[in-house]
């Protein structure tokens, strides 16, 4: 009996097999509506008998699920650009494809991001709210919350996936930042690279930002180097990339439209542009920001740009003014504006090479190119201007005096800015200039000055340029879905097995011949470190948040409640600008807005708000990072990811033990990480051992063995030992060989978070930027020697 049974399971196991292989099989031969990706493959065309002579042969053919006059589809989206630099909109950067594309198709004065790159990428990319796509913050910062995990989850497939589908040849160039930070290694996975999530091809940088000169680049999901020489620039090699893919596309599958999305990284720090680009901006600044911002807002009006009724917010009462600059730092900043706004205009020449080209092919036409004039407001990170962007990130104190003495002793002066020596960024008070008429800048999701980008749309075969101004309150979230309204496309409800969520944003394809059309019905929310916001049917209400981007001061997150932070009401039918506060007018509007910012920030995943603070600030030792204590490297294991690697930064004691052999005059770095921004490296010199630890440009202290190193078979340890745990404690570094000592040096002071953004740690050269200026010609100044073994470990 107990047989019976078991086999009567076994048949009726089998029986639901088969009927749920036939649903499947059904499934997959009889959906062909684009709700369920990827479509089935194509069944044989042929005749099958069971010889050749009674066979017919006929090569099967996908079926075309694309409109016949698909276009081209290009996207470009600088990064950390103002609202007000462009010249096209009344800014002083001249930006010729801007204004070329603005005149061919149309424009949008209060177009949204949400304030920070990641985020706005992973919006743009999904068509969906970033907390959503686990991006409530950059992917460094993740947290085990769903809105801060740092990954785009698999519900939430990417347009260019559902393109590549739809038969499109698709590419991603430049800037990344959505991988997750631990899977930046050779071992991968590499489900979350570019070619992950749609894209066929990829060339860029997978990290936040990378030197323009000696980028930390991938091809696809391979790490590579880039040409080292005086007249390499990145954003210059991504423009000449992207002109060969298309080549490509049209001359091996001409029937096929293409995909470009094309976000290079410029122009977020370091500010890395040739002399003679800066150059064209001399003078032009001398006046401060104060001056700039009143004369690009009248700008703005004469153009139509903005309403002639808006206001011009004033400076904000924490920034420092231009009449308290002291003259003698006044040449310093105004060069700082110069440098950024050449950047920004060889950016848009870059754009402009690729217009060209999809002219040359005969495709401008048919191509819908969407111009993003950034991914979220100008930076105040540089805080009062700098020579090493990262010191206001890592919170280093120091003066512009002091870096000004730095720059003419160690760098030769002013003619050093801009170039590839030092990671150079400007003044927060040109960030505000360049978000005129707003308030705040990127990072402040609650004021337009972060969120809000001029948008450029241009497609002659279907936009017929009008010279209106488009006003419609529209968001990042909304390209996807206007994408899919051009092609015909139904967003699919499920990719790759998985079910997807629907999409947040809303068709734009209502403006492209109705530039006064009432507004599409939408609600956002914004978040970025807890200052946040909600849009709705013209009112907007939000909190600035309790950091301001251009403070070094650190949060006081011990004592933040956020419940008690000030909310704010601007009606914007009535005032572009946000400049006129309402709370206190409208009180029941206020409670209207916030108790549906409540309803908006359950369902996305934003809570608890302060999230993006947890890891950063409040526990630094569950970023996500490799969890090893030790390490045995070899020779040429490189590429490593700073977060997988060793720590070299405050109260972080390591023992470094090398086992190599040498020559005589052996030369070359034997391990590095970081680049010359900041970061640690051992090397050898004319024989002789030699260590440095950069300390973000500002610090670079040496150590050198007061003899030549014996040939042969040596073991060399390498032992930092810091004073205490504590933020920029001093250490010693001492340096033996064969177990004698024959080197050390004092540090007055460490780097308490990380030292760069997009280096790596390598064995046996120092790839990407050197790190210590004594090499910097000579690199990667790979050692001439044979590495054995290098075993790293930390010692408390």
């Amino acid at each position: 009996m107990k047989n019976q049974f078991i086999l009567i399971l076994l048949v009726a196991g089998l029986l639901v097999s088969c009927n749920q292989e036939q649903k499947n099989n059904k499934t997959s031969e009889t959906i062909t509506d684009g709700s369920i990706l990827p479509f089935p493959e194509p069944t044989s065309a042929s005749t099958t008998g069971k010889t050749l002579a009674d066979s017919k042969h006929t090569w099967r053919t996908a079926e075309n699920h694309l409109p016949k006059d698909a276009p081209n589809i290009v996207i470009f989206m600088t990064d950390d650009a103002g609202f007000s630099n462009p010249s096209t909109f009344g800014g002083p950067v001249h930006m010729p494809t801007m204004t070329r594309l603005a005149e061919s198709g149309i424009t949008y004065n209060a177009f949204h991001t949400t304030a920070m790159c990641s985020p706005t990428r992973a919006s743009l990319l999904t068509g969906r709210n970033h907390h959503r796509v686990g991006a409530g913050q950059i992917a460094e910062l993740a947290s085990d919350w769903d809105g801060y995990i740092g990954k785009i989850p698999k519900t939430t497939a990417t347009f260019a996936q559902v393109l590549s589908d739809y038969g499109y040849n698709t590419s991603a160039f430049g800037k990344w930042h959505n991988t997750p930070i631990t899977d930046i290694t050779k071992l991968g996975p590499f489900d979350r690279y570019p070619t992950g999530l749609g894209f066929d091809y990829f060339y860029g940088f997978l990290a936040g930002e990378t030197s323009q000169y000696e980028p930390v680049l991938f091809e696809n999901t391979n790490p590579i180097e880039a040409p080292h020489g005086p007249k390499y620039h990145l954003t210059e090699d991504m423009a000449e990339k992207a002109i060969e893919w298309m080549r490509t596309s049209k001359t091996l599958e001409p029937e096929k439209p293409f995909f470009v999305y094309f976000t290079p990284g410029a122009v977020h720090g370091p500010f890395h542009i040739f002399k003679e680009w800066a150059d064209k901006y001399d003078g032009k600044f001398d006046e401060g920001w104060e001056v700039l911002r009143t004369m690009t807002f009248e700008k703005q009006k004469e153009l139509g740009w903005i309403p002639e009724d808006a206001t011009l917010n004033p400076l904000a009462e924490t920034m420092q003014k231009w009449s308290d600059i002291p003259a003698s730092q006044q040449e310093f900043q105004t060069r700082l504006m110069e440098i950024y706004a050449g950047f920004l205009e060889h950016t848009d020449v870059q754009y402009g090479k690729i217009v060209d080209e999809l002219e040359r092919q005969g495709e401008l036409d048919n191509t819908l190119i969407i111009y993003i004039n950034s991914d979220n407001g100008p930076s105040a990170e540089g805080i009062n201007g700098t020579i090493s962007e990262l010191l206001a990130q890592n919170a280093m104190p120091s003066t512009i005096e002091q870096q000004i003495e730095i720059l003419n002793k160690d760098y030769g002066g002013m003619e050093a800015l801009g170039g590839p020596t030092l990671d150079a960024m400007y003044h927060h008070g040109w960030a505000y200039a360049g978000a005129s008429p707003f308030q705040g800048t990127k990072l402040v999701a609650g004021h337009f000055g972060g969120t809000r980008t001029p948008l450029v749309i241009s497609w002659p075969n279907k936009i017929k340029p009008d010279g209106k101004v488009r006003s419609q309150f529209h968001h990042v979230n909304d390209i996807a879905a206007t994408i899919y309204d051009v092609l015909d496309i139904t967003a699919p409800k499920t990719v790759n097995g998985i079910e997807q969520q629907p999409l947040d944003g809303v068709s734009m394809a209502y403006t492209f011949d109705q530039p006064d059309a009432k507004p599409a019905d939408k609600t956002q929310y914004f978040e970025i470190f807890g200052s946040l916001g909600i849009y709705h049917d013209g009112w907007y209400a939000g909190v600035a948040g309790p950091r301001q981007p251009w403070s070094a001061a650190l949060v006081d997150l011990a004592n933040w409640d956020p419940s008690k932070d000030t909310w704010e009401l601007y009606n914007l039918n009535e005032d572009y600008s946000q400049s006129k506060d309402l709370a206190a007018l409208h009180p029941e509007k206020l409670v209207e807005l916030k108790n549906l910012f409540d309803q908006e920030a359950t369902d996305n995943h934003v809570y608890p708000i302060g999230a993006s603070f947890y890891t950063v600030f409040m526990h630094p030792e569950l970023l996500p990072s490799s969890t090893l204590k030790e390490w045995s490297f070899y020779e040429g294991q490189d590429r490593i990811p700073e977060a997988m690697a060793p720590k070299f930064v405050s109260g972080r004691s390591t023992l470094a033990v090398i086992d190599a052999e040498i020559g005589k005059n052996a030369e070359g770095v034997l391990f590095a990480l970081g680049g010359i921004s900041s970061g640690f490296t051992v090397y050898m010199d004319k024989g002789y051992l030699k260590t440095e630890y950069n300390a973000m440009t500002l610090n670079r202290f040496k150590a050198s063995s007061k003899s030549p190193l014996p040939t042969g078979k040596v073991q060399i340890e390498v032992r930092t030992q810091y004073d205490s745990k504590a933020r920029l404690a001093p250490a010693t570094v001492t340096l033996r060989v064969n177990g004698k000592e024959v080197g050390q040096m004092r540090m007055d002071r460490s780097v308490p978070g990380g030292h760069t953004a997009s280096e790596t740690f390598d064995v046996g050269a120092d790839l990407g930027s050197p790190v210590a200026l004594d090499y910097f010609d000579r690199a990667p100044f790979r050692f001439n020697g044979k590495i054995q073994k290098i075993n790293i470990k930390y010692i408390n």
